[in-house]
């Protein structure tokens, strides 16, 4: 099933999910340095790390959308996708009452900010593992005419547009 939201081809969301699960992730990473390393600039670095990654899963999270509402009802996908989208409302909602309780003071963060920033990305494995199964398993976003040898989107695109012309 071909995505609804392209840009050259290829999923929009796809191409964005990159970015919240890296720069939550990376939180996370920034996190573990400041309890090893006892760094208020680990935490610092952490907190606007959060915040990155809650921009850029709001940004996501609207292709997201589309794609799966294009998903027909009764389907396997349709439900995966469903879990896929719940779980990672709460990974942002769990990474935004971490930065909630770091906002006052990003240097010293307390162990409840902590802990939902781990319990975040924790879950944003599963959440990622679902989108692998919509994609890899379940063929959601997949070019309808993908195959080892189909030519570049950016190739596709033009002899699309050339042979609508005489």
């Amino acid at each position: 099933m071909e995505s609804k939201a392209r840009l050259f081809g290829h999923p929009i969301h796809q191409m964005l999910v990159v970015f919240p699960l890296g720069l939550l992730g990376a939180s996370v990473a920034f996190d573990v340095l400041h309890r090893v390393l006892d760094s208020p600039v680990m935490a610092v670095v952490a907190h606007y790390l959060i915040a990155g990654g809650l921009i850029a899963g709001l940004v996501a999270a609207p292709f997201g959308t589309i794609d799966w509402m294009a998903i027909p009802q009764g389907t396997r996908a349709k439900s995966v996708g469903a879990l896929h989208a719940v779980g990672n409302v709460i990974v942002l909602a769990l990474f935004a009452g971490s930065w909630a309780l770091r906002r006052d003071a990003p240097e010293v963060p307390q162990i409840l900010a902590h802990v939902l920033s781990f319990g975040g990305a924790f879950l944003s494995l599963i959440t990622a593992w679902l989108g692998g199964e919509l994609v890899d398993r379940l063929g959601v976003g997949v070019h309808d005419g993908a195959h080892l040898d189909a030519p570049s989107s950016l190739t596709a695109a033009r002899v699309k547009a050339r042979s609508n012309f005489p």
